[in-house]
């Protein structure tokens, strides 16, 4: 019998009862927060990771954390939250948000060796052209 299905007696274990808890309690907590502070929240831990990725990390191993292939994807993500959610969040919270993003795509240019075509590096299909 796996740990996801009911005991014998088709009563829940203790432990599910015990997760049952733990997510109705997040759910309720996610639910008094406002969408405004969880998409900022969403973009920076976006940024955060796009930022290690195009090598913007500190210390001994920043190289090695290095992954510009993953940092496109993580600027690109980035790039259409924020886009989208720029109308929504207003622009005390999205004009930060935006020049993270164009921060990172600068950032991203100057890392990668291959220069992407104007408009065609990660994020400029929602921000347009960086240079």
């Amino acid at each position: 019998m796996t740990s996801d299905q009911n005991t014998p007696s088709g009563h829940s274990s203790a432990a599910e009862d015990d997760v049952a808890a733990l997510i109705g309690t997040q759910t309720r907590d996610i639910a008094e927060v406002p969408a405004v502070e969880l998409i900022n929240t969403v973009a920076v831990h976006l940024m955060s990771a796009a930022a290690v990725k195009t090598g913007l990390a500190e210390g001994p191993d920043a190289e090695e954390l290095k992954d510009l292939d993953e940092a496109r994807k993580l600027i690109t993500a980035l790039a259409g939250l924020v886009t989208a959610a720029a109308p929504e969040v207003g622009s005390t919270h999205a004009a930060p948000l935006r020049d993270g993003v164009r921060s990172l795509q600068l950032a991203f240019r100057e890392a990668s060796l291959i220069t992407d075509a104007p408009g065609k590096g990660p994020g400029e299909k929602w921000t347009g052209a960086v240079s």
